[in-house]
């Protein structure tokens, strides 16, 4: 209970991205028209991307979950692995890249480079225990995922 006490609010500022995913003016229940640009893959590769989204989300949650067992090299490791620059050939980023809009294709990247800042600013908070780099850089990785999914859409 006391590491959940002393890691709360840096959970708290890693999901404040997450809290803003509604269009302005949405209320549940009501539909918004969807103004996201649509993007057409080829529906292997589709599927495939769709798939490496959900492994981005849930890489997302082990790395929230490392962080509040206070273990910031494992959630570093996840982070450079899975999302960072080094991810982008177990994810095949180069396939799908050529199909997406240089906008989505720039949001992508940044989210990568971003995942790579956080895995540094993750290992850095493991050896000195200062953890608000860290979790400001996590925030940097998901605003890039709201971004890219409000901005975005599959046909």
């Amino acid at each position: 209970m006391n590491r959940l006490r002393r890691y709360a609010p840096a959970l708290l500022l890693a999901l404040w991205p997450l809290t803003s995913c509604a269009p302005a003016g949405h209320e549940p229940g009501h539909s918004v028209e969807d103004t996201r640009a649509a993007v057409d893959f080829p529906p292997a590769l589709k599927q495939h991307t769709l798939s490496n989204m959900r492994d981005h989300l849930q890489t997302l949650q082990r790395i929230q979950d490392a962080i509040g067992r206070g273990d910031f090299d494992a959630a570093a490791q996840l982070a450079e692995s899975r999302l960072g620059m080094t991810s982008l050939a177990l994810h095949g980023a180069h396939d799908v890249a050529k199909y997406m809009p240089q906008g989505m294709q720039e949001v992508g990247t940044s989210m990568h480079k971003a995942a790579s800042r956080f895995a540094i600013e993750a290992s850095n908070a493991g050896a000195t225990a200062d953890t608000k780099r860290a979790v400001g850089a996590l925030a940097e990785v998901t605003a890039q995922c709201v971004a890219c999914h409000a901005a975005y859409r599959f046909q």
